[in-house]
């Protein structure tokens, strides 16, 4: 019979780093799933303040647009992770409510760049101002040194997606 040297690592057990490990993972995994639904809804209703008939993908479209400054269809697709099509459909719409402009690009005429109209841009102003007030209302409380932590350690898990090969999202 081989003795062991580490009884936690017998056959049929687990160590109890990977309990603790397992436990914590949990613990993120929920939280994160939590907190990307109430994102989600809170999306909704943003981009319903800006247009009753707008999706929150597209609203994710105008705050790239918004920070980047005129961008090509191409970037902005890639930009996000999402198809060259939904990105045109999303775009379309957004034209057609006024909110963007597509126009010849100055580097490529060929090209086409998307920025956001004055109307879009009023728009927008006008809701991330809200959200940011929402922000302050819901985590005004906390002290500075945990919201600087809190902004580190997402800062850190974005950083571990984007790695990984997920799309980096500005918005």
């Amino acid at each position: 019979m081989v003795a062991m040297s580490n009884p936690a690592e017998a056959p049929g057990t687990t160590a109890p780093f990977e309990d603790t490990l397992d436990r914590a993972l949990t613990n993120v995994e929920h939280q994160i799933s939590l907190f990307w639904r109430r994102a989600r809804s809170i999306s909704q209703q943003l981009s319903r303040e800006v247009h009753p008939d707008m999706e929150p993908a597209a609203y994710g479209l105008l705050s790239v647009i918004r920070k980047s400054g005129p961008i090509r269809l191409t970037e902005l697709a890639s930009s996000i992770g999402v198809g060259k099509p939904s990105v045109s459909r999303q775009i379309a719409f957004l034209e057609s409510i006024g909110l963007v402009l597509k126009e010849a690009d100055p580097l490529d005429g060929r090209a086409q760049t998307i920025r956001l109209t004055a109307e879009g841009e009023e728009k927008m102003h006008q809701v991330q101002d809200a959200r940011r007030q929402v922000f302050r209302e819901r985590l005004g409380e906390w002290p500075v040194e945990d919201l600087d932590a809190l902004a580190t350690y997402m800062a850190k898990l974005n950083a571990t997606y984007e790695r990984d090969g997920f799309p980096r999202d500005d918005v």
